[in-house]
């Protein structure tokens, strides 16, 4: 059976809000739920402690357990419609009925839908592209780092290798007798801290002039 709470914002409604909370936490059971938050949205302010002391208790309850949904600094505001500029309309508030309705209101601490986590899969995917390109091109500043006597780095290209990954195909001449390709591979391309960007190393084709 749906219960109102009316006029929240005089004496009298918060009186009769203070009595139906008489040895209660929350409005529906011993846990927050829509219903003390569509209440909390109703009362303006917290209540008097002396005058009403349950309600007080329960405003503080519900203000504690939003504080930690919404960690930011509140400056504090409030709604006005034209006809509260006159006087002050009623609040009504209505428990809401076991008619299944809760998929159209708010709910604070619902788990995240499968709407928004594929939201957030989407943006993570539009992200990816960027990521590997920027990868990709650490990679080749840290290879060209590496200078030695005897060694030119060329030009390079980026070659795809199957499911979305790359490999960076750079072309360098060396003088053979000042550069070694086995150090330069093992002692320079595949240690600290290059290494963070190249997993393996391999010759696609080698010309001796």
């Amino acid at each position: 059976m749906a219960i109102t709470f009316s006029d929240l914002h005089t004496e009298s409604g918060l009186k009769s809000l203070d009595e139906f909370l008489s040895g209660k936490t929350y409005v529906s059971g011993d846990q927050l739920t829509k219903d003390d938050i569509k209440v909390y949205a109703a009362v303006l302010e917290k209540p008097n402690g002396n005058l009403f002391p349950n309600a007080s208790q329960w405003y503080h309850c519900v203000s504690s357990k939003l504080a930690t949904r919404f960690p930011g600094k509140a400056v504090g505001v409030r709604t006005a419609g034209q006809a509260d500029l006159a006087e002050a309309a009623p609040a009504k508030v209505e428990k809401e009925a076991p008619a299944g309705d809760d998929d159209d209101d708010l709910d604070l601490f619902a788990d995240e839908t499968e709407e928004e986590k594929k939201a957030a899969e989407q943006r993570e995917a539009a992200k990816a592209p960027a990521k590997k390109k920027e990868n990709m091109k650490k990679l080749e500043e840290s290879v060209r780092s590496i200078e030695m006597p005897g060694l030119l780095w060329g030009a390079s290209k980026l070659v795809p290798v199957g499911y979305g990954i790359k490999k960076l195909q750079i072309m360098m001449t060396i003088v053979d007798d000042l550069v070694s390709v086995d150090t330069l591979i093992e002692e320079r391309l595949t240690v600290e801290p290059i290494n963070e960007y190249v997993q393996s190393c391999d010759i696609a084709a080698f010309n001796k002039i």
